[in-house]
Order: C-alpha cells, then structure tokens, then sequence
C-alpha cells in the first residue's frame, strides 16, 4: 500500500503531538517531518518529497497561507488554526480542508479522506477509513464548497449531476439545485475525482454515474443532450465504453 508521505509545520509544541499522534493512528499515513515555522518548512519541501502538508496559519516571521503563496508547486494542504476567519483564503489557495483547534479525531480523519478525491486516478488506492475503521469509498462520501451568493455552499459529490462553463463562471447542477459560481471550470476538473466525473466538452463536466445514453457526438444526461468536443471524443469514448459496458 501506497501510504501518503505527510509533513506538519505547526509552532505550537501541543498542537504538533496531537497531529503526530493522529498520523500514527491511521496506518496509510507515513509522518515524513515536523517543522516549528515556514522557514523551515520551505527549506523541507526542497530537499524531501511529500505528499500532504498539515500547515498552521499564524506563525512568527511567515504565516502558513504567504508560504503557501510562495511555492510554485505545493504538496496538497490541510490548514490548522485557532482561528475562524481564514476559511475563504484556505478555499481560494485550494486547500484540501481547514481544521479548527482543537481538532477533534473524527474531523482529522474526514479531512484526511477527502485528499483521496483530489488526486490524480492511479497515485493513492481509492479509499477511505473512517474512525471506527470502516472502509468507504471517498468519492462518494466527498464533498466541495463553492463560493454562491456571498456564502459557501456545500456539495455533495454524489449529488452533482453537470457543470457548465460560463466563461469566468460556472454553473452546478445537482439532483436538489444549481448555484452559479465565480470559478473556471478547470479548477472543478482538478479537485473532482476522474472516476467519477469525465469532461466531454471545454463547457462540460457531467457525472460518469448519470449518463442516460451516449454516442460518439453527444451524452444524454438529466434533461439535456450535450456535445461532445472533437478533442476530448477520443477519450471519452474510451472511458464510456469501460465505464458502461463493465
């Protein structure tokens, strides 16, 4: 098994052992290092690969999310603070999750979890262990947030049935609503997890699970037919056949 290789960066001796001892807990998480500010943690990510990186926000000389701005390439992030105001800065960074001390277990392991949705297919074994060791498959317990009408508005993965490009903006569809968000489409390819989502046009994301019928120009899904774009055909068609006729 693949474990996921993890670096925390934390000042507060406290806050750093109860993260250690959660990472020994759960046996797909190796703790590669630990860090008392930014500085130190920049000089880690030069020298050792990692996977997920559990970064505190208010730290002495550099704060967790002005590093974070200053790496090219970042490890997937989980946010930890005392405080509640940074929720929005952790949305727009593309942090996996934002962890309010004191952590509860539980709350670690659901944050954990979701770094299954947001990697690429193949890299990590798709799965996911809750607190009572119970095996759940992450795509489907997963969820995003989106920023809609001055909120964030939680949803579920499995609810989503489309998003449609609408240049800067994008709309989501799922089986209870649509929310139209200021969001490139792209950054909804990158976070959802590619075996359960496929994208068929520049426009278009649909969900593979709620496809009604297909051909080689077009998906039926929900009420709508939607084109499929001449450079994404070859793929799609590759993945449709495996995902349907399995």
């Amino acid at each position: 098994m693949h474990r996921i290789k993890c670096l925390i960066t934390e000042d507060e001796p406290l806050a750093r052992d109860v993260l250690c001892k959660y990472i020994a807990d759960l046996a797909y998480l190796e703790l590669t290092g630990v860090c008392a500010d930014a500085m130190q943690t920049l000089h880690f990510l030069k020298t050792r690969p990692v996977d997920l990186l559990f970064l505190d926000i208010m730290m002495p000389r550099l704060n967790g999310i002005d590093m974070l701005k200053t790496l090219q390439h970042p490890p997937r992030v989980i946010l930890t603070t005392a405080h509640p105001d940074y929720a929005l800065q952790a949305f727009e960074l593309n942090a996996i999750d934002y962890l309010l001390k004191p952590i509860p277990f539980e709350r670690f392991v659901l944050a954990v979890n979701r770094f299954f949705n947001f990697r690429p297919a193949g890299d990590f074994p798709s799965f996911a262990i809750d607190p009572g060791e119970t095996s759940t498959p992450a795509a489907e317990d997963g969820f995003i947030y989106l920023k809609a009408e001055k909120k964030m508005v939680k949803l579920f993965l499995k609810d989503i049935i489309m998003i449609e490009s609408l240049r800067d903006y994008v709309k989501v569809i799922t089986t209870t609503q649509q929310i139209v968000s200021y969001q490139k489409i792209s950054y909804l390819e990158e976070r959802l997890p590619e075996k359960k989502f496929l994208r068929i046009h520049r426009s278009y994301i649909i969900a593979v699970d709620q496809i009604l019928s297909f051909n080689t120009t077009s998906v039926d899904i929900a009420s709508r037919n939607l084109p499929i774009g001449r450079s994404y055909k070859d793929m799609v068609m590759h993945v449709l056949k495996v995902e349907k006729h399995r």
